[in-house]
């Protein structure tokens, strides 16, 4: 796993890919829970008896669910040592390309497409494709922005 320790470490992995994560099955239980956090409950999310007649044939997670692993899976692939601080900044686009259905399985593999100074902190632009176990097209793309704040420059 690639262990970041300063900006100058971050900068030359630019286009490198990071990844994959371990495949993560994403389960009916996962989708209510999310569904009450969040106050979504579309049967096409939470009703498998009516998702069997609808567009997809099962329920399927939230668009969002999908994001919010995003940093779980990231996790297994990379992390950032010496960092007194990380915040998630924001982001640049998210597509949700194809829908996960519930029983199915999902993953990520990233590129770090930027890097830069943002006094105080480090502004690092990574490009996340969440793949869908044998899909053709993956289930959701999404260019996140996260600020480390180094505890020393580097």
């Amino acid at each position: 796993m690639p262990v970041f320790s300063s900006p100058r470490e971050l900068r030359s992995a630019i286009g490198q890919e990071l990844g994959p994560s371990q495949w993560l099955e994403i389960t009916q239980e996962r989708v209510d829970q999310f569904a009450e956090a969040t106050g979504d409950f579309q049967w096409i999310h939470v009703d498998p008896e009516r998702a069997v007649s609808g567009p997809f044939g099962t329920t399927i997670a939230h668009g969002f669910l999908t994001l919010s692993v995003v940093p779980m899976l990231t996790r297994q692939y990379y992390r950032v040592e010496c960092a007194a601080m990380t915040v998630n900044y924001g982001l640049n686009r998210v597509r949700f390309v194809s829908p996960v259905p519930v029983g199915s399985r999902i993953r990520a593999r990233s590129n770090i497409v930027e890097v830069k100074d943002v006094d105080p902190a480090v502004q690092v632009t990574l490009r996340t494709t969440i793949e869908l176990d044998e899909a053709p097209r993956p289930a959701c793309v999404v260019e996140g922005v996260t600020r480390v704040h180094f505890r020393s420059a580097g």
